[in-house]
């Protein structure tokens, strides 16, 4: 294990993954310490341990912003940020209340601003670094009924990305974003529980996929673990989209 660590595609590498407690994030943190890397995994809580070689838990609220600057000051050095925090709000534009807009874009774009503008000033000193911002093809990309608020923010990180890819790539920092469509998460159970008919939900979430499946969290990390690596050193500004077809 420990020799695997050390040929692993991320060795040597400082990863901080937010959002880590469940679903994507949480297999991204995991793929990224099987390839040999050091993960710090953050969330504001954690359900399940989350116990692996090369992953330390924190707890941290990436909307505060104090919390996010004392994380980067106790965690320097880190190569790649994959920002994966997110938030799913429903509702058509005349049902969702601004403050649902407000807080979509707290979460889903100021946050991931936050974290950025912690841990690039560490990036640039060394001249190195990749960052990975977790939007969704409902966003610019395509849309989708009643996700006002979420398409909204989510197209603000494609936006968000590309203006850091950018300012800064030729400074050593690459930044992508991976554009996920429906993925099988803690999260998506959840909502289907919240409709009263799980079957139903799960059938209709299926029958928009072309694939006829659901994405799985290990097939977006597979793709983050691409981006974070020298593999992808010629990669920046792009958005990378993993939906089984369900946006063509």
């Amino acid at each position: 294990m420990d020799q695997d660590r050390k040929s692993g595609r991320l060795a040597g590498k400082h990863c901080f993954v937010t959002g880590a407690a469940q679903g994507i994030g949480r297999s991204i943190a995991l793929a990224f310490a099987a390839e040999g890397a050091q993960v710090v995994a953050a969330d504001r809580q954690f359900t399940d341990p989350l116990e692996a070689v090369g992953v330390q838990p924190i707890l941290l609220d990436v909307t505060d912003p104090d919390a996010v600057a004392a994380a980067a000051r106790d965690h320097a050095g880190v190569d790649v940020l994959v920002n994966c925090v997110g938030l799913v709000s429903v509702g058509a534009v005349l049902e969702a209340s601004l403050e649902d807009l407000d807080r979509a874009y707290a979460v889903n774009v100021r946050s991931m601003a936050c974290t950025i503008q912690a841990f690039l000033p560490g990036m640039i000193e060394r001249s190195n670094g990749a960052i990975i911002n977790i939007a969704s093809v409902v966003s610019s990309v395509m849309a989708a009924p009643a996700r006002f608020a979420y398409a909204t923010s989510k197209a603000a990180v494609i936006g968000l990305t590309m203006s850091v890819a950018l300012d800064y790539v030729r400074q050593g920092v690459r930044c992508n974003a991976i554009s996920p469509g429906t993925i099988e998460t803690p999260s998506l159970h959840q909502r289907w529980a919240a409709t009263g008919d799980v079957a139903t939900a799960r059938a209709a979430f299926v029958a928009r996929q072309a694939m006829g499946r659901l994405g799985q969290p290990e097939e977006i990390a597979a793709a983050a673990v691409l981006l974070a690596s020298d593999e992808a050193k010629f990669m920046t500004g792009g958005n990378l989209i993993i939906d089984g077809g369900m946006s063509l």
